[in-house]
């Protein structure tokens, strides 16, 4: 499909931009008022649509016992259904709209569930005078315009009427994409970032302007292209995690044999050589893949480094086999020893070509 991506020139240099007004978007482990889902409607993105929604219903329960969670229902029959699953697995409703922790249902229409990409990305003010928090708004184009559907998904951060200064770049860029530290880096991909069916008009120079801007880092660091069968043209948190603001997960294969094996050992020999802005090289962990999982003659996207990070509680993808899940559970484990790692089946939610990860978005405090 071809491109109507619309033209966005460089930055200009007296932008009104989070940076410039002291904000920058933190840690995805820094604490957190609470966490945003869309409830899973489409069975033609979720074969297996009701087990799906009972992820989603655990995910809630264990998420909202530390903070707020708040899920977007498409419509009466939707809000219906989330109901009955939340109380199945235990969750409880927040109670009032300030409320810290439990369950809120929010009526919003959405095409599908990938939140993290069309979401708001929240900001939070490091300096300076006003407003604690506001948010950016991206352009979400489906991933390149992949699916038409999915467009609709486009402007939904504006649509929440968060009540929060706001910053539209007029870039698409999508959440998943992007991975920092909370200490002035920002990790992608040159895969996504510099495909030219997000931003052709811009080059690589510009796009880290933008992200410098938005997100009120210090530097850009670039990895190469994400795992084999993402239809996201590689998305970051499919590769690498920020677990501290100098300690890197990233997904590694063993496997020569394995399609992933070059690309992943690329990533982690650009990863080695990086360093933060003070020049301290950061620390490298190894995180297993899952292994082939296909859909037909397709491979999914399956990657344990699509977990997500709550106040209490990290939300952990397992495939299976179990040897390599516990693997990777142990790796998760010693990275977060202050948060209880939680192992969550996702071979249901991968069919989908996402996981944990891709249907999460973290509000900041």
């Amino acid at each position: 499909m071809a491109s109507r991506a619309k033209a966005v020139g460089p930055l200009g240099a007296r932008e009104d931009t989070p940076a410039a007004r002291g904000y920058a978007m933190p840690a995805e482990w820094e604490r957190h008022a609470g966490t945003w889902l869309a409830w899973p409607h489409d069975p033609v993105t979720f074969h297996e649509l009701f087990a799906v929604e009972c992820l989603f219903a655990n995910m809630a329960a264990v998420l909202s016992l530390g903070e707020r969670v708040n899920i977007l229902v498409k419509d009466d029959d939707v809000e219906a259904l989330a109901r009955a699953s939340l109380t199945l697995a235990g969750a409880h409703e927040a109670k009032g709209r300030n409320a810290r922790t439990g369950v809120r249902l929010v009526r919003m229409p959405t095409a599908d569930s990938w939140i993290r990409d069309y979401g708001p990305t929240w900001v939070v003010r490091r300096s300076g005078r006003g407003p604690r928090r506001a948010f950016v708004r991206w352009r979400f184009n489906a991933w390149g315009e992949k699916y038409e559907g999915l467009l609709k998904d486009d402007g939904i951060p504006d649509r929440l009427d968060l009540g929060l200064p706001r910053f539209a770049p007029g870039i698409a860029m999508e959440g998943g994409s992007i991975e920092v530290n909370g200490a002035g880096t920002v990790l992608t991909t040159e895969q996504c970032l510099l495909n030219s069916n997000r931003n052709p008009s811009l080059n690589r120079a510009e796009i880290e302007a933008y992200l410098r801007a938005y997100l009120g880092v210090r530097q850009v660091l670039w990895l190469g292209e994400g795992v084999v069968g993402d239809d996201t043209d590689g998305h970051v948190d499919d590769l690498s995690r920020f677990v501290s603001e100098r300690t890197i997960v990233t997904a590694y294969e063993d496997d020569p044999k394995d399609e992933n094996f070059g690309l992943l050992h690329d990533n982690y020999r650009r990863l080695c050589a990086m360093a933060d802005p003070d020049g301290r090289p950061f620390e490298i962990v190894k995180l297993p893949m899952p292994g082939r999982l296909m859909s037909g003659k397709r491979r999914l996207p399956a990657s344990y480094a699509n977990f997500y990070i709550g106040n209490q509680v990290v939300l952990a993808p397992v495939y299976g086999p179990k040897s390599r899940d516990d693997r990777a559970i142990a790796v998760l484990r010693r990275a977060f020893p202050d948060r209880v790692v939680v192992p969550l089946d996702c071979r249901t939610i991968v069919y989908g070509y996402g996981s944990i990860h891709c249907v999460t978005q973290q509000e900041p405090a």
